[in-house]
């Protein structure tokens, strides 16, 4: 056998042994029942709730909302545009209508949801590395190079399991550094750094695979979406990825069927994943792919039925003595409705707007400081995986706010 008869031998032996993360087809009724999920959030055209996530979801999913989605991409444009404006003219001070200066995070999902819209356009850093890799996917789908010094910084922090809180894995973290290491690598915006890159991926995907739960999630519920995309990139040798992504895919559905998805920001990471995309799909997107007219969800009148009190307890031990206190809400009250309750008893909370909902900025008028913040917890110390607008407590509950660094 010549050499060359022995080399594709060989290309075709390991060929056999790697597999890709496909997922099943989803009955299209479930994707359309998540679609309909957003498109409520669609009308929300104010400030504090437009979220560039959902028209990148939207984008990259089977469905499409027609005029929608035109009017959700103004709003964004104008809201964006006006911020940076506002903050380079303010330099970050709120002056009269002037806009509070946008995160990276949300600048960088506010560049992915540019490069959604192909119809009409042909040491450690000072923020969260979900951020930072956020960011620089954002650029580089847009062919934007980064330098090597930048790149260099998420490289590092993933060699030495720097996206790591209290011992964790953080998933979703892990999961975009490895979608902005793939796009890197397949734009080849960084030469340099090939070789670091692709162990860096390699790296990403086992510790992701290492993160899956016995219910099939990689992480939990919420993370679960964007590790998919990321596996879903490329194949790997000697691991059974099918296997691993239908049980994954298994653990949604049934999530799914059970209305485990309400959070908007999760439900845009997971259309993408349901029309086998992710987010590197955006280097070269498929312009031509049909789309489904998404229609609003068909409305039944709601059921007359009897409120139920319950009782939700409130803890901050971060303070001496703690504060504990019993608050009486109506059952299926929201976490942030047992903390608005609360305070007509002398307890005080602040929040801020992010794309995944509100959440804890001070309790009792601490404000968390830098690489500080509010953690939400239940029994036995687990952390709550559901923010303060998702989470709906159970009677005698009891829910424990403690300030911790990261």
């Amino acid at each position: 056998m010549g050499h060359l008869s022995v080399l594709l031998f060989l290309l075709g032996a390991l060929g056999a042994l790697a597999e890709r993360c496909e997922m099943p087809q989803v009955n299209s009724k479930l994707v359309e029942m998540l679609g309909q999920r957003l498109l409520p959030w669609m009308d929300r055209l104010s400030l504090e709730e437009l979220n560039p996530s959902i028209y990148v979801g939207l984008r990259l999913s089977s469905l499409q909302a027609e005029a929608k989605e035109a009017l959700y991409l103004h709003s964004l444009k104008v809201h964006y545009q006006q911020s940076l404006l506002g903050s380079a003219t303010s330099d970050g001070e709120d002056i009269g209508d002037v806009q509070v200066k946008p995160t990276m995070g949300q600048l960088a999902l506010y560049l992915l949801a540019l490069r959604a819209n192909w119809h009409t356009h042909k040491g450690q850093p000072h923020t969260s590395y979900y951020q930072y890799g956020l960011a620089i996917l954002a650029l580089c789908v847009h062919q934007k190079r980064v330098h090597d010094r930048v790149v260099g910084k998420l490289l590092y922090a993933v060699e030495h399991d720097q996206p790591v809180h209290r011992g964790h894995l953080s998933v979703d973290t892990a999961a975009i550094a490895g979608l902005a290491f793939t796009c890197l690598k397949r734009t080849d915006l960084n030469p340099e750094q090939r070789e670091r890159l692709t162990l860096a991926i390699t790296t990403v995907k086992e510790k992701i695979l290492n993160a899956q739960t016995p219910e099939g999630y990689f992480g939990n519920i919420y993370s679960t979406p964007l590790a998919l995309q990321m596996l879903m990139t490329s194949s790997m040798p000697n691991v059974r990825l099918s296997l691993v992504c239908h049980k994954a895919r298994d653990a949604l559905l049934t999530s799914l069927q059970g209305r485990g998805f309400q959070n908007v920001l999760m439900l845009s990471q997971l259309l993408p994943v349901l029309n086998h995309k992710s987010y590197v799909d955006l280097i070269f997107p498929d312009c031509l792919a049909p789309r489904a007219i998404l229609e609003p969800a068909t409305e039944t009148p709601p059921q007359p039925h009897v409120s139920e009190a319950i009782l939700v307890g409130l803890k901050v031990s971060s303070f001496s003595p703690p504060y504990k206190y019993s608050v009486p809400v109506t059952a299926g009250a929201s976490l942030e409705d047992v903390l608005k309750e609360a305070q007509g008893q002398g307890f005080t909370f602040g929040t801020q707007a992010s794309l995944s909902g509100p959440y804890l900025t001070s309790v009792m008028g601490k404000e968390a400081g830098e690489r500080e913040f509010w953690q939400l917890l239940q029994e036995n110390d687990t952390p709550l995986l559901q923010g303060i607008a998702d989470y709906i407590p159970k009677d005698g509950e009891t829910i424990e706010l403690r300030l911790v660094t990261w």
